[in-house]
């Protein structure tokens, strides 16, 4: 059942700038092929090791729309319907990596009850491999931001 337009508003209500919410998870190598599969994405980058272990990056690296799409983990937490998303991939992501996801609603707007979420993904040490952003509006909040106190 969609949401109503009293749902909608109590969830725009619910977020406010500046909550942030936290997201991790490893990357295996069968997420990687089931990812492959579906997106059809049969990039030598992905699926090549022997191509793989001449490159910069010495074996397969994963799609990195798999690896932003856990931004859609949050989102579908907070009933997110995406207007438009973007990312920056800056670093590779390598199965069996954890990745780790900090999101944080940076802009709120009333009047059109939208809002952004930006997102920045760490692997390894911390190192910063994509930065997302999200435009949309929430439709049914399921998940507790972290706030400042």
């Amino acid at each position: 059942m969609p949401a109503s337009a009293e749902q909608i508003r109590a969830a725009f209500a619910a977020l406010e700038v500046g909550d942030r919410f936290r997201f991790t998870r490893t990357f295996s190598e069968a997420d990687l092929s089931l990812f492959i599969g579906i997106s059809g994405d049969f990039n030598p980058y992905h699926t090549d090791g022997e191509f793989m272990a001449g490159t910069r990056f010495g074996r397969p690296i994963l799609p990195g729309l798999l690896t932003g799409s856990m931004l859609t983990h949050v989102g579908g937490l907070l009933g997110f319907l995406a207007q438009e998303m973007s990312f920056q991939f800056l670093a590779p992501v390598y199965p069996g990596e954890t990745v780790t996801m900090d999101v944080r609603v940076t802009e709120k707007d009333p009047e059109r009850r939208w809002m952004v979420l930006d997102a920045e993904f760490r692997a390894g040490k911390g190192k910063v491999v994509i930065r997302g952003r999200v435009v949309g509006f929430p439709t049914r909040v399921r998940l507790g931001p972290e706030r400042e106190l």
